[in-house]
């Protein structure tokens, strides 16, 4: 009987346990950490045996099969006794991705992933698709294979799930954009992590399709170098020879194979440049997969967004709180500032990943009255932006942050989290962060 370990005991790692179950393997997990206490049951009630804070070697070595975590960098001293013995590791979608005939719907970009997930989500099953929501969103694909059964599949994909993935498919493949992120894990080479994004287009065929941003100067570069197969559809703000999705006029014109869809650009839900980009490559992938024109365009004018992405929290004495935790680059930070609309007090700060902050250097200045820095290690913001804003603050708790930034408001600007950095220096992750930053406000 095959042998298969599951590595991390996550919603992937605990959901590929239970496929690779029904599939008749001989399954183990093992978790370097503590296994939450529903995926703990969910194994038990499976009958899979497992363990955690630690990797037992010889419980490990001895598998036909990997499927790791994309939290598990590749040079974890486990990941490389596999390797060194050509023990095949794999990503749970991988894995999945061998059990089911669903069409999948991919989606990649160094921002705006989450919300055009969501988006396209919302535009299918309003439409009337039997689809399901997976990847870093979602509950994990191999459970869904195993348990559910859709025609389709929205994925959101990190670039460390796409690492582990060599035979899977995606019928539409979107590349959003390319921005350097995550250079810690791709030995600090900017290459590496493009190349990482463009497996997206890997074994497509011209039945398949790829959706992406005309006017990102690194994603036109790699197009010149590679042979993609898949039938193109490339979107921008303006028309031009082989654009699909374009805004004319103030509308937003969407042009494929099936047919012509155009609504006002001032009627999408979701504002600021990026996001009109996101509701083009969803209302792409939703043209293709033939969704009725009213049902897209009303999608398109309901969606209410994704939690910590430049969310709304209150107004507190004339003074605007917005959350954008999930903000964890210096390019998602740009974003955000560049949809302000007053003078901003912004929050960076957490576990930097190699971070240049020149990207965001002309929009501080233009736009930031106060900076605070919130991390256990604020010196790399400091040596950057020292003298750059007159105020500059340190918190080393959301509390002391919120409090911080209270004082230093005036009234008619914006507190701003967007915070450029991964959260877990302080805190769980993005969302605990984001919930901290909520609870911190409406308690002023």
């Amino acid at each position: 009987m095959k042998r298969i370990v599951v590595l991390g005991a996550g919603e992937s790692g605990a959901g590929a346990a239970v496929l690779a179950r029904k599939q008749g393997f001989d399954v183990f997990v093992s978790d370097m950490g503590e296994i939450k206490p529903e995926y703990k049951q969910m194994l038990n009630d499976h009958g899979i045996g497992w363990e955690e804070k630690k990797h037992t070697e010889e419980l490990i070595l001895n598998a036909d099969e990997v499927i790791k975590s994309p939290g598990i960098p590749d040079k974890a001293p486990i990941i490389q006794k596999l390797k060194a013995q050509h023990t095949p590791v794999i990503s749970e979608i991988e894995f999945a991705g061998r059990y089911t005939d669903a069409k999948m719907i991919c989606i990649t970009g160094s921002n705006g992933k989450t919300t055009t997930t969501m988006l396209i989500y919302h535009i299918l099953k309003n439409g009337g698709l039997n689809v399901g929501l997976a990847g870093n969103v979602g509950k994990s694909l191999a459970l869904q294979v195993a348990e559910e059964k859709h025609d389709y599949y929205v994925v959101e994909l990190s670039s460390f799930q796409l690492d582990g993935m060599t035979e899977f498919k995606a019928d539409i493949a979107i590349l959003l954009n390319i921005t350097p992120d995550h250079l810690d894990r791709y030995n600090y080479n900017f290459q590496n992590y493009i190349d990482s994004k463009f497996r997206i287009t890997q074994n497509q065929t011209a039945k398949d399709a790829f959706i992406f941003w005309n006017d990102d100067p690194v994603i036109q570069e790699e197009l010149k170098k590679r042979d993609i197969q898949s039938t193109l559809y490339p979107f921008a703000l303006q028309r031009e020879e082989k654009t699909k999705a374009f805004i004319e006029n103030e509308q937003l014109i969407i042009n494929t194979l099936n047919n012509i869809f155009t609504m006002p650009a001032t009627e999408l839900s979701l504002k600021g440049m990026h996001n009109t980009y996101n509701s083009m490559a969803a209302g792409l992938t939703a043209s293709i997969v033939n969704i009725r024109k009213e049902s897209i365009r009303q999608s398109l004018q309901e969606f209410q967004g994704v939690e910590h992405r430049l969310e709304y929290v209150a107004t507190v004495k004339n003074v605007k709180y917005i959350n954008d935790s999930k903000a964890p680059n210096v390019n998602s930070c740009w974003y955000a500032l560049q949809s302000m609309k007053t003078p901003v007090i912004l929050i960076l700060g957490g576990t930097d990943k190699g971070n240049d902050y020149t990207e965001i250097e002309e929009l501080v200045k233009e736009k930031v009255s106060g900076l605070i820095f919130l991390g256990v290690d604020n010196s790399k913001l400091h040596e950057f932006f020292d003298g750059k804003v007159e105020n500059i603050a340190d918190a080393h708790s959301m509390e002391e942050c919120v409090n911080t930034a209270y004082k230093m408001a005036k009234p008619g600007e914006t507190v701003l989290l967007s915070p450029c950095c991964a959260s877990f220096d302080l805190f769980q992750n993005y969302e605990d962060r984001g919930k901290q930053f909520k609870s911190c406000v409406r308690n002023l």
